[in-house]
């Protein structure tokens, strides 16, 4: 059984704002392309496991829901860091996570309180740690944000365990962005 902790950049930290953005085309087909290449090669049982946040986490799991099909090995896990993470958000991105909940495997919290403290949150990274063979990150270290602490406690818990930690940074983004404009182009000249 192989297990795969899915993060990176929120939504707003990448300037995405709608769900029709192209920008979130382009960024799934980079997971589906990346989780594609890890299930191809795995024929046991395998989790995707993720969190809450709106952006990298919920992008993820749904390129995880698209590839169930053709990957039943497939496994996906969501993972909160504390109850009720999203009473803080608007309805509808309260709505897009319980949307989310019904489809996959598994979800839980990870400490069985509502906020309390920082500490929930370290807390939250040694669960996915521990729980978790590598990681796969939408993190560019040249422009840091959030993820940047998952990132460093990554290297560090790598450098005690073996821990692959894999990154899709904006340079391997921009390289899909302008491959995805081509097939757009040529789709288009098509009809």
């Amino acid at each position: 059984m192989r297990r795969m902790w899915l993060t990176g950049y929120r939504s707003y930290e990448l300037n995405v704002f709608k769900d029709d953005d192209p920008k979130v085309k382009v960024i799934k087909k980079v997971l589906t392309e990346r989780l594609h290449g890890e299930l191809e090669a795995e024929a046991d049982e395998y989790w995707l496991i993720s969190g809450p946040q709106m952006g990298t986490e919920r992008w993820g799991l749904e390129c995880g829901l698209d590839l169930q099909d053709d990957y039943p090995q497939l496994k996906l896990a969501l993972m909160e860091p504390y109850t009720d993470f999203a009473q803080r958000w608007n309805e509808a991105n309260q709505e897009k996570l319980a949307v989310i909940k019904t489809k996959i495997n598994f979800t839980a919290p990870v400490t069985a309180h509502p906020y309390q403290s920082p500490q929930q949150l370290r807390t939250y990274q040694q669960f996915m740690l521990t729980h978790t063979d590598r990681m796969l990150m939408l993190y560019d270290p040249e422009y840091e944000g959030k993820p940047k602490y998952d990132y460093h406690r990554a290297q560090q818990f790598g450098e005690e365990h073996d821990y692959p930690l894999s990154l899709i940074d904006f340079d391997e983004l921009q390289e899909a962005a302008v491959e995805w404009s081509k097939q757009e182009h040529e789709r288009q000249n098509q009809n």
